[in-house]
């Protein structure tokens, strides 16, 4: 009698555990369904400029005319981020906070959210919005327009590109740099790789960020690199730039660890 019991307690908790794993799966499969933009947005040491942002991504939810998400992942820093985060997504419909855990770089962030996201179009952004949100609709307008492109990059080098706030002379030179360090590696298909505004449909994106790895900065050249080993085929726009003097950054440090990662992306490349 009592193994009787015990196997039909082990047959109601394994229907348990299936009907789960149904509703999860069913769950996944509505929100594919419905969402037809995701914003992805990396943040680390962001309490002061994240609030102001948020607002802003709050009103193009709200006068979006499909369903969309954001996506915030937040890493271990030295300030109030990920509570301030929570305790806005906590009265505001659509968001999703992300504890990125221990702070391992860009790269890691906008992985865990690009994994994470499913909307038709997914957008990665950097929390001091230094692209206005106004870019969304003609990069969505591209993809409608031409349905074989998986992948626009923003191009703050565009002759079409409004820079209404330059940055300074010396980060400007070191990006033409580093640009010009991936060209002599024959590592760059596009002119301004690290403009920190790209958007994929959702297909590229799952399977560009399955396969992505860098942590660092850098790893804006490995995902278009990605996207050209499986065949997505990319394109770039004109943006408006607006960038913020409070840039996480660090001149010195990031270039060196850009060209060790560089130097890494040659390696993966052969």
């Amino acid at each position: 009698m009592m193994e009787e019991s015990e196997g039909t307690a082990l047959s109601w908790d394994s229907l348990f555990l299936k009907a789960n794993t149904i509703a999860h799966t069913l769950s996944i499969f509505c929100r594919t369904a419905m969402l037809f933009l995701s914003i992805v947005i990396p943040a680390w040491n962001e309490e002061k400029r994240l609030p102001a942002a948020l607002v802003r991504l709050d009103q193009l939810r709200q006068e979006f005319p499909a369903e969309c998400e954001v996506i915030v992942v937040v890493e271990e820093g030295t300030d109030a981020t990920l509570e301030m985060a929570r305790h806005f997504a906590a009265t505001h419909r659509g968001f999703e906070i992300l504890d990125g855990g221990s702070h391992r770089g860009k790269g890691h962030a906008v992985r865990l959210g690009m994994q994470r996201a499913l909307g038709k179009f997914i957008f990665y952004m950097d929390a001091d919005l230094s692209v206005p949100l106004e870019e969304i609709g003609p990069f969505l307008d591209y993809f409608k327009l031409h349905p074989e492109v998986a992948l626009i990059a923003g191009n703050r080098a565009h002759a079409l590109s409004r820079i209404t706030r330059r940055q300074s002379w010396l980060r400007r030179t070191m990006g033409k740099l580093f640009n010009r360090l991936l060209q002599m590696a024959r590592l760059a298909c596009l002119h301004d790789t690290q403009c920190g505004f790209k958007a994929f449909r959702r297909e590229a994106a799952h399977a560009i960020f399955a396969r992505q790895k860098l942590d660092g900065f850098a790893f804006d050249v490995e995902v278009l690199l990605l996207a050209e080993r499986l065949g997505y085929p990319i394109a770039d726009l004109p943006v408006e730039w607006l960038n913020s003097p409070e840039s996480k950054v660090r001149i010195l440090r990031d270039s060196l660890r850009m060209l060790w990662e560089v130097a890494r992306l040659k390696r993966m490349t052969r």
